[in-house]
């Protein structure tokens, strides 16, 4: 029962913690604009969420397993997700574009545009939640 009640706000406490780590790398990319032979950061936030709710396939084909996700049931997101989100095969390298003699390639103006759409992504999830949350706790109340 409880597990019925709680099944959308994990994806969004998924989804939201995703958010925080990918705002994260474009803070990254943002404070190293000036680093000569600094190379951007993104992640493909579709395909990180399919694997971290364990929906998609990671990069081979083979779904993602327990040991990947390391946490206590299927689908839930690692306690070090920092560490684990760093690794290269969930990683994208930015593509500049335009090319600079100090071969940076942080674009600024994507830097300040991927930060602006996370944000009010993560804002738009945080109200999800907190939403859902009023909504079960009425429930319980019976109003």
């Amino acid at each position: 029962m409880l597990n019925r009640l709680t099944s959308s706000l994990d994806f969004q406490g998924q989804a939201l913690s995703l958010r925080a780590e990918r705002q994260r790398l474009i803070a990254s990319n943002i404070a190293n604009a000036d680093t000569p032979n600094y190379v951007a950061r993104d992640m493909n936030f579709a395909q990180v969420l399919r694997e971290a709710t364990g929906r998609g396939s990671a990069a081979g084909g083979a779904a993602v397993s327990m040991a990947a996700a390391s946490g206590t049931q299927a689908g839930h997101i690692a306690l070090d997700m920092q560490n684990s989100m760093r690794s290269e095969s969930r990683l994208n390298y930015a593509t500049p574009s335009q090319t600079n003699l100090d071969r940076n390639t942080v674009d600024m103006d994507r830097e300040r545009a991927n930060f602006a759409d996370n944000s009010v992504k993560f804002e738009a999830t945080l109200r999800f939640i907190n939403g859902s949350a009023k909504t079960m706790l009425d429930a319980i109340r019976g109003q």
